[in-house]
């Protein structure tokens, strides 16, 4: 990644002058996407699609009450408070060292994970992977801080407790979750189904979390990220836009572990799946698309090109975890790889 241009925290400081949403619930994606971008070679590009992106974006919400040391329970999940977290939160890495507050909040915040279609996670996972792999610039903590208090401000826990205790691995708990009654229906809406689909919450308890061996949780989170990204190829068709999250929110912890306490491993992987399974049985098209016609061999680097040169945020966000899914493969993986070019053909260039 190039690191010396100065072009990602450009974009960073850019970004941080507007809200982290806008229409309302739409979430500013632009500090992954940009991170994204500035990662895999398409550097000179980031400006002039922030020139674009950033007529769609509001300004930064009014603060309301200052969340504190002792407030901040009942400040926890009120989106008004947003601006008031990323407050709290700079002023917090300000004091003390970037991952002990990570550390300190993660827990706190991890039940709250599926609040905004996972969006506010996703979000830290490309900012501590900058900080973690190419320095600890003053714009990516800042970034820190607003990732974190936007994870705050729609914390939000889903209607059903989930505890995964069983065997399955993730392409076989995958392919057996059922498709809530009323699909493609708003996330709030679907998630409140959870509780009522029959054998929903038996299938998300199947996921095997190997408690007492965070080594294995971090292969076994890695396994979910390549299920998912391999689940999308065929059955992303049900959501374009919000499947992609079912890939990039594990993969987003998985960019975070490395931050994180081991004895928080674990936890992490079982409420990311969770949430990752709670958006599949929302959107997954249940029937699966043929393979893709005319995908043809194209390098790695070719397809973050077209995913760059596609414009959509979601696009350059699916082809940022297909890439991380096709380098775990020791001969590569060409269903990573379709996989961001169905994203590529799903979702519009303005969606």
């Amino acid at each position: 990644m190039d690191t010396t241009s100065g072009t990602l925290d450009e974009a960073l400081e850019r970004l941080h002058t507007s809200g982290p949403e806008f229409r309302g619930f739409l979430a500013n994606h632009g500090p992954m996407a940009v991170e994204a971008l500035v990662r895999h070679g398409q550097a000179a590009t980031v400006h002039r699609w922030l020139d674009d992106y950033e007529t769609k974006l509001e300004d930064v919400p009014s603060p309301q009450d200052a969340v504190t040391d002792t407030n901040w329970h009942e400040a926890l999940g009120d989106s008004r408070r947003v601006t008031d977290w990323t407050a709290y939160f700079a002023r917090l890495v300000a004091e003390r060292p970037w991952r002990d507050v990570l550390a300190e909040w993660w827990p706190r915040l991890l039940p709250g994970i599926a609040g905004a279609a996972t969006h506010p996670v996703i979000r830290v996972g490309h900012v501590v992977r900058t900080l973690l792999e190419d320095g600890e610039e003053a714009p990516r903590i800042a970034e820190l801080a607003h990732a974190l208090g936007y994870w705050a401000a729609r914390h939000a826990t889903l209607p059903v407790s989930v505890n995964p205790t069983g065997t399955a691995s993730p392409a076989e708990a995958l392919a057996a979750l059922p498709p809530v009654p009323e699909q493609q229906v708003l996330p709030l809406d679907g998630l409140a189904q959870l509780p009522g689909t029959p054998g929903w919450q038996a299938t998300a308890e199947s996921l095997r979390v190997p408690h007492d061996d965070p080594d294995a949780v971090r292969a076994q989170l890695t396994a979910l990220v390549q299920a998912t990204v391999h689940h999308y190829l065929d059955h992303g068709h049900g959501h374009g836009v919000l499947m992609v999250h079912t890939a990039t929110a594990p993969n987003a912890v998985l960019r975070t572990l490395p931050a994180l306490p081991r004895e928080l491993w674990a936890a992490s992987l079982g409420a990311v799946w969770t949430a990752s399974a709670a958006i599949t049985s929302i959107y997954a098209a249940p029937e699966a698309l043929p393979p893709l016609e005319d995908f043809g061999p194209r390098t790695p680097e070719e397809i973050f090109a077209r995913s760059a040169a596609h414009g959509d945020e979601h696009v350059i966000k699916m082809a940022d975890t297909a890439l991380d899914a096709a380098a775990w493969a020791d001969d590569g993986d060409d269903r990573a790889l379709a996989s961001a070019v169905r994203a590529q053909r799903l979702i519009s260039a303005d969606s």
